[in-house]
């Protein structure tokens, strides 16, 4: 499953590198699966899942990385209080 998702985000950056780069975060919403999918195996779908969901017109963007013991509900409060703090 890991190898089949890798594969398939690579697949997406190699014909997604064709277009100038929309992403909001840093790192790009695919770097994000490929780290959190290699760190957290089926947790990392969730978190890379949650990351695409808040990458949207009205979001702010910013700095973002794959922390190495956070989970998806830790990511949650995380970004609540880094959006609410702005």
């Amino acid at each position: 499953m890991k190898l089949l998702l890798t594969a398939f985000t690579r697949t997406y950056q190699l014909f997604s590198s064709a277009f100038a780069p929309r992403c909001k975060y840093y790192p790009s919403c695919s770097n994000y699966a490929l780290t959190a999918i290699t760190r957290h195996g089926l947790k990392g779908i969730a978190m890379a899942s949650y990351r695409i969901l808040r990458c949207n017109p009205w979001s702010l963007g910013g700095v973002d990385y794959v922390d190495e013991d956070l989970d998806c509900a830790d990511a949650k409060k995380a970004h609540k209080t880094l959006v609410g703090a702005r």
